[in-house]
């Protein structure tokens, strides 16, 4: 061939054949997957949700992306690794990114570009960010066929650091940074984000957590008024304030608690004898768990507390927990409490898979739009990740291994006049997983 755009380096030739490579293949994308992140946009219908949060400052007669197509285009942009706007001017002509986002392939417009996403990001007010994430609480009400009988939320913070002069960063001496620590809330049975809240980076204090627990809960109670709400946090997350707001509003609460001189004395009794049991049995660990009466000075009033105590060749550990919820301290402790540490897998998902913490505005506003943007993302993986067949790796798999076997495949898109034709590669290991994904999507989808 003639025409080849020869590279500026040779090709070893294959089997004494020369070869040659040039960007000629037609109207390609490397992202097939964009197929099934719109099918699952459309299950949720969570960009309509979210458009409907924001006001439109814009002049009508001039705006050429509307607010749900600017929103899918960057959620799913994110949902396939590109986790910058800047991203968006090299992804503006992309066929099947166009097509996902509601315009033909060739014929239709490009998409926004990184300038116009930045404007959508600084657009919002603080009042309409809090709106956001409002919607997204309604967005996991909506989720549920029913109200559900119970259900327990995860809630835990993360470090996202910062280098720059950004709204509410703050140095940590902890993780030796300025940074954030932005809030993560997550639906224990289901693994399901409610809401990602930006805050400065420092430890919470007690009326910042009752005011969060407050807000949520009662958003919540709005779709659910007789669902039975449960938090479950670490020991940043039992503050006095907080407790004696779910006490008061029929709220269940199991939270880790510091330990302290007087519930070691409380104990004492208990672990020396479990120190004596395991002495006297040769074993290299033992456990016993108590429940005590406590009540801390800054308490109104006394509470249950579950200690857990292990004896080994170390030493002894006590840690503490205190709560609301009725039950054995061991079923309390290791069933229930610390079940807790699959959030901080969830907050990986969140952070380091789809780069939630990005967050280099130097508006709060627009950041906590971007961990919007960034948790309707976290919907689209985890909806994908749910209509994926049971008997599949991939049905437990993290975002970034479903981003490599099922987002990222080459696609070539023609458009005809009254056809559009995705065509897949032949060689595609995964033919059947994306075929039966994406039929139960579309049957999902309204």
């Amino acid at each position: 061939m003639t025409d080849d755009m020869l590279l500026p380096f040779a090709l070893p030739a294959v089997r004494r054949k020369k070869l040659t490579a040039g960007f000629d293949g037609g109207s390609l994308s490397s992202d097939g997957g964009l197929l099934l992140l719109r099918e699952a946009e459309r299950r949720l219908g969570i960009a309509d949700r979210l458009a409907g949060a924001i006001r439109d400052r814009r002049d009508p007669t001039r705006v050429d992306h509307s607010m749900p197509e600017l929103l899918k285009t960057r959620m799913f942009a994110i949902a396939c690794g590109y986790e910058d706007a800047n991203d968006l001017g090299r992804l503006r002509h992309d066929p099947l990114l166009k097509l996902a986002v509601g315009r033909c392939p060739e014929s239709g417009d490009p998409l926004c570009s990184q300038s116009t996403m930045s404007r959508l990001e600084n657009m919002p007010s603080k009042i309409e960010a809090a709106r956001l994430t409002a919607a997204l609480i309604d967005q996991f009400c909506a989720s549920f066929p029913a109200a559900p009988e119970a259900v327990t939320f995860d809630i835990d913070d993360t470090v996202d650091e910062v280098h720059g002069g950004q709204q509410l960063s703050f140095w940590n001496a902890h993780y030796d940074c300025r940074c954030f620590l932005p809030m993560h809330i997550y639906h224990v049975e289901s693994g399901k984000p409610v809401a990602v809240i930006l805050r400065e980076g420092k430890t919470p204090k007690g009326g910042e957590v009752r005011t969060l627990i407050k807000h949520l809960t009662r958003r919540i109670r709005r779709h659910w008024p007789k669902t039975r709400i449960v938090w479950r946090g670490d020991s940043h997350y039992g503050r006095p304030q907080a407790m004696g707001w779910c006490e008061e509003n029929a709220a269940g609460f199991i939270f880790g608690l510091a330990g302290n001189a007087v519930l070691d004395g409380l104990c004492r009794e208990a672990a020396d004898n479990l120190c004596v049991r395991r002495a006297e049995a040769g074993a290299e660990k033992l456990r016993a768990f108590a429940t005590l009466e406590y009540q801390a000075k800054s308490w109104g009033k006394p509470r249950k507390v579950v200690a857990r105590i292990e004896a080994s060749a170390q030493g002894l550990d006590i840690r503490y927990i205190v709560t609301s919820l009725p039950g054995a301290a061991q079923y309390l402790y290791e069933t229930v409490y610390c079940e807790r540490g699959q959030a901080e897998n969830l907050i990986k998902l969140h952070k380091a898979q789809l780069a939630s913490d990005r967050t280099s505005c130097q508006s709060s506003a627009a950041n906590q739009v971007r961990l919007v943007l960034h948790t309707a993302a976290y919907w689209l993986m985890l909806t994908l990740r749910k209509a994926i067949p049971a008997a599949s790796p991939l049905a437990k798999a993290e975002f970034a291994t479903i981003r490599l076997n099922l987002l990222k495949i080459a696609a070539r898109v023609i458009e005809r006049t009254a056809r559009i034709r995705v065509h897949l590669p032949a060689a595609c290991p995964e033919q059947a997983l994306f075929s039966r994904t994406a039929t139960r999507l579309m049957q999902a989808a309204p």
